[in-house]
C-alpha cells in the first residue's frame, strides 16, 4: 500500500453505505454498527472514503459478520492505497507504451502530484499483469473472442534469462494476437515440452478451434511434438529467428573482414 502526506484541503470525502441490508442468515434487516475511514490516491486527487459497516441486529442470529458497502470495490481493491484509475494508468503506460518504472514514477509526480515509490509501482505492475493473464485465460472470454473463428495459428517460443535458470515458454495465438498461456520449465526435453502442446490441444478442443499452422524456431522438441501431436499441420520457421540465423554467417564473415582490414592497415 502506497501512502504519502497530503494537504487536508485537497482531500475529497465520499460516504458509502451498503444498499443490500438483508442478513444472509436470518433475512432480517442489518443496521450500521460503525464506520471505517480509508484514504486512496486517484488521478483527480486524494480521496477519503467513509464506509458504513452493517451487521445483523438480531442477537439470536449466529451470522454476526460485518459487511461494507458494495460500492467500495468500485473505487479500489482491499488494502490498496491507489484507486482503479491510477492502477489502470500504470498498467497502460507499462505494457502499452513500455514505460520504465522511473518514467511512470516521474510522470505521476509531475502531472498528478502522486508520490509513489518504485517498489509500490512494481507491485502494482505485477498485479496488473496477473489480472490480464487471468482474463486472457478466462474460458468465457475466449469463447466470446473466437465466436466467429474456426481456424487458428499458434506460435511457441522460449526465453531463458540466464543459463541454468528456468525457461519461460509462451504459446500465442496469431489470428487474434492473444497469449494463451506461459509456463516456466527447467528442462527443454521433449517430454516436458509435450505438456505445453497438451495444454494447447485442451484449449483448442474446448473452444472447438482447428490448428492450421504452428510457428516456432524449430527446436528439436518443438519439431517432434508438432509432428506427433498435430499430424498434417504445417510447421513454419519464425521469420525473426530465420533472419537472425541467416545473419550469423554474415556477421562472422564481417568480423573476419574487419580483422584482415585492421591487420593490413596497421602493417
Amino acid at each position: 500500500m502506497s501512502r504519502h502526506r497530503v494537504e487536508e484541503w485537497a482531500v475529497r470525502d465520499l460516504t458509502l453505505d451498503r444498499e443490500d441490508r438483508t442478513c444472509p442468515e436470518c433475512g432480517k434487516r442489518m443496521h450500521v454498527r460503525c464506520r471505517r475511514s480509508r484514504s486512496i490516491l486517484t488521478l483527480e486527487g486524494p480521496l477519503r472514503l467513509s464506509v458504513g459497516l452493517v451487521q445483523c441486529g438480531d442477537e439470536r442470529c449466529k451470522h454476526m459478520t460485518l459487511y461494507g458497502a458494495e460500492q467500495e470495490s468500485g473505487s479500489a481493491m482491499p488494502r490498496w492505497g491507489i484507486g482503479w484509475d491510477v492502477f489502470c494508468w500504470i498498467g497502460q503506460r507499462r505494457f502499452s507504451r513500455h514505460w520504465s518504472v522511473p518514467q511512470i514514477r516521474n510522470e505521476l509526480r509531475d502531472t498528478y502530484d502522486l508520490q509513489l515509490s518504485d517498489d509500490a509501482i512494481e507491485d502494482h505492475i505485477a498485479t496488473y499483469q496477473n489480472m490480464v493473464a487471468a482474463r486472457h485465460q478466462n474460458p468465457q472470454e475466449l469463447t466470446t473472442l473466437y465466436r466467429d473463428t474456426k481456424e487458428i495459428v499458434l506460435t511457441i517460443d522460449g526465453l531463458q534469462p540466464e543459463k541454468g535458470h528456468e525457461t519461460l515458454y509462451v504459446v500465442r495465438e496469431v489470428t487474434q494476437n492473444r497469449v494463451w498461456f506461459a509456463e516456466l520449465l527447467l528442462s527443454g526435453a521433449t517430454d516436458e515440452i509435450r505438456k505445453l502442446f497438451d495444454r494447447a490441444i485442451e484449449i483448442a478442443d474446448r473452444q472447438e478451434l482447428k490448428v492450421v499452422l504452428w510457428i516456432s524456431d524449430k527446436q528439436d522438441a518443438f519439431v517432434k511434438c508438432v509432428a506427433d501431436m498435430f499430424p498434417g499441420v504445417p510447421h513454419r520457421f519464425c521469420v525473426n529467428h530465420f533472419f537472425r540465423d541467416l545473419a550469423k554467417p554474415v556477421l562472422a564473415l564481417d568480423s573476419t573482414a574487419k580483422k584482415k582490414m585492421r591487420a593490413k592497415i596497421r602493417g
